[in-house]
């Protein structure tokens, strides 16, 4: 993807015909939590053989889709940038709102908290850019979200490192789409920032094998102090 000028028709077009195969959908969503991955272990995801797997990669690589980090002899795939992560999360945004399956399932998990391309996703990544924009701690602008120094007084008197929060304030975050609360998060250098300085003061815990977080229960009380919206 370009991000210098709009797509044209043609791009749009090839954008769509690479999504609209079923192994390669399947790997980009093998992807959509951040990380780097072989071809072997995507083409596993997607359910093909080796070969056919090594063409859908190429095919990505080459509609822009996909960026590939070589180290020694191996190769390992990630999503090209934020920008594609959105339209991956955007496009799989159900007609309608979802039913929440049993709480005791995975679904749950995902759709309270999550990673999105590395930023805090589901119900409590909304909850916190909401709480962020409506106490004046975020400002969004003509460039994107950026904290404000209220907000960084704010998320350091909660309990988040000084110096860490103190980092976030030249960063830009954007509005991301979040496809089990159709509402934004936040996205962009600024939401993956933020995410980690949560990951790393244990307010989120990750989970094995799963892109879904687990807050813990004094981080979530941090949270809501902060104003974010809970109800267990």
């Amino acid at each position: 993807m370009n991000d210098a000028v709009s797509p044209s028709r043609y791009q749009l077009a090839e954008i769509g015909a690479l999504l609209a195969e079923p192994a390669r959908a399947a790997m980009l969503l093998a992807l959509i939590d951040g990380t780097s991955r072989p071809a072997g272990e995507l083409a596993r995801a997607a359910g093909v053989g080796a070969a056919t797997g090594s063409a859908h990669l190429k095919r990505l690589l080459e509609g822009g889709l996909l960026a590939v980090h070589e180290q020694g002899r191996h190769r390992y795939y990630h999503l090209a940038n934020d920008d594609v992560a959105a339209l991956i999360e955007t496009l799989a945004l159900p007609r309608t709102r979802p039913v929440l399956p049993d709480p005791t399932g995975g679904n749950r998990a995902l759709c309270t908290a999550r990673t999105c391309y590395r930023h805090l996703a589901g119900r409590l990544g909304v909850g916190l850019c909401d709480a962020l924009l409506q106490r004046g701690y975020l400002q969004t602008a003509s460039e994107g979200m950026r904290l404000l120094e209220s907000g960084v007084q704010a998320l350091a008197d909660a309990g988040l490192d000084a110096s860490r929060v103190e980092a976030l304030l030249p960063l830009t975050g954007r509005g991301c789409l979040d496809w089990t609360e159709r509402r934004l998060h936040l996205g962009g250098p600024l939401g993956v920032s933020l995410t980690d300085a949560l990951l790393d003061a244990g307010w989120l815990r990750r989970r094995a094998s799963s892109r879904a977080l687990q807050p813990s229960d004094d981080g979530l009380r941090r949270l809501i102090a902060l104003g974010v919206p809970w109800k267990s």
